[in-house]
């Protein structure tokens, strides 16, 4: 028993490690190919490219003019004339704009980081969906197979010879089509804990096949089993569909066909967590990338109310003027036929105030909006994380409740179905509490499921170990 116990924790240990090295497979492959991200990531490229473009001076200008005619001068004829200007904006101007989109682009990098960041969510959310969804398909084959026994002692107690005579509505097709499956339902019946009732066919079941229970009441239990068996086959392969929408789902987080193949494991755990260890103020402000977005949007906003206010003041330009001139015949200067050099000093005048108050107005109610989005986010956070929490700790609760309650399910059928066998209870009580199990049974892997969601939100929303 103790070597049995050994493997069997071997066994688990070795497909909980499967199942999280497949899951960290699909995660990273997601982050490299998955559109969203992809798009966020370009967008913080672009944004880093912004940088240089503002932080540059203006391109400098220069002008030109040839005169059709010389025009004479005292010195000579004039010929032509080229200027070359170069504007320089107010002492930190460019400085400012250049903060101002580093910061944008920080800004962009945090939303590409949230983007990466609510994708593994999403992909951690459909992975445990997937497992809860394929879970309950096998729990759901298993009910039929334990139906399908219950059936055939059922027609086991319809041909008994004490009962009366059987109504010739039932054939004995039915009957042998039910006795095929004895094995297959038998082995199911281990594997839920219950200990299959192994019966005989009596020598009236061969002798006599038009056998029954007065007034029917035992044919109308094999009836009530049968719409038992193909209500809960219509639910698999409901459950079937379900199945194939989320793997479509899965595949298209993958950027992959949607009929890609997805491995999942063949049981489902709950992950190591613990979340005491999380500060909220300091978890929730310091690490999301919506809240540092924020801030640096915020931060952007302040240098560009400082530029614009630098904007306000002139700006100033140097530039050279020259002069080509010929020399002339007429003239008798000892300047004559010397280009003329001219230096030269331009500078704006801003006497139009009302567009820059309206900037700096404008960068104002930005900041403001900022702000209230900023505090408007962390209560979301806040609020999202005590929901993340609920839901961690309820499902911790039922995990530890549904077991327990499935094996006393376990119990009381596994008694009530050989007192059926032998006509002590009523098939109501076995369908009942053949129910009640497979419910505590789909009750523990929703647990599990949704314990293991919760564990992935409150990673997401302190982004701690999101991978």
């Amino acid at each position: 028993m103790k070597n049995i116990v050994i493997i069997v924790i071997l066994i688990t240990s070795g497909l909980n490690s499967f199942s999280q090295d497949s899951l960290f497979q699909y995660m990273e492959l997601a982050a490299k190919n998955n559109p969203t991200v992809l798009q966020k990531f370009a967008e913080y490229q672009a944004a880093l490219q912004k940088i240089p473009q503002v932080s540059s001076l203006p391109d400098p200008e220069l002008s030109s003019g040839i005169f059709l005619s010389p025009m004479e001068l005292v010195a000579g004829n004039q010929v032509a004339d080229i200027r070359l200007m170069q504007m320089f904006p107010w002492f930190g101007v460019l400085k400012n704009a250049k903060d101002e989109m580093s910061l944008m682009a920080k800004a962009k990098f945090e939303l590409f980081r949230d983007a990466k960041i609510a994708l593994l969510y999403e992909l951690q959310r459909s992975w445990y969906e997937l497992n809860k969804i394929k879970q309950s398909i096998r729990v759901s084959e298993q009910n039929v197979a334990l139906l399908e026994s219950i059936e055939r002692i059922a027609v086991v107690k319809i041909r008994a010879p004490d009962n009366g005579p059987f109504s010739p509505g039932v054939g004995s097709s039915s009957s042998q089509s039910s006795e095929k499956s004895i094995s297959a339902s038998s082995a199911g019946m281990n594997k839920m804990g219950v200990n299959p009732i192994k019966t005989q066919p009596s020598a009236s079941m061969t002798a006599n096949p038009m056998t029954a229970p007065s007034g029917g009441s035992a044919l109308i239990e094999v009836y009530q089993i049968q719409i038992e068996i193909g209500d809960l086959k219509n639910s698999i392969e409901l459950t079937k569909s379900q199945l194939t929408t989320a793997l479509a789902q899965f595949n298209s987080y993958l950027n992959r066909p949607q009929t890609s193949v997805i491995t999942l494991p063949d049981s489902i755990f709950t992950i190591d967590f613990e979340p005491s260890s999380l500060v909220l103020s300091d978890t929730l402000l310091n690490n999301n990338p919506m809240v540092e977005m924020l801030q640096y949007e915020g931060q952007s906003l302040d240098a560009r109310k400082q530029m614009v206010t630098k904007m306000s003041y002139p700006m100033v330009g140097v530039g050279l003027n020259y002069s080509v001139i010929n020399k002339s015949e007429m003239a008798g200067s000892p300047m004559n036929g010397k280009d003329m050099v001219m230096p030269m000093l331009t500078v704006t005048l801003p006497i139009y105030r009302k567009k820059y108050k309206a900037m700096r107005t404008e960068a104002d109610f930005l900041k403001s909006a900022n702000l209230q989005n900023y505090q408007a986010t962390v209560n979301t956070l806040q609020t999202e994380y005590f929901q993340a929490l609920q839901m961690f700790q309820d499902a911790r609760r039922r995990i530890k409740l549904y077991p327990a309650q499935a094996e006393l399910a376990s119990k009381s059928f596994g008694i009530t179905l050989k007192s059926f066998s032998s006509a002590g209870s009523t098939l109501t009580d076995v369908l009942r509490i053949r129910q009640q199990y497979a419910d505590y049974q789909l009750k523990e892997i929703e647990a599990v499921a949704d314990f293991n969601t919760s564990v992935a939100w409150l990673k997401k929303l302190s982004c701690v170990d999101i991978q």
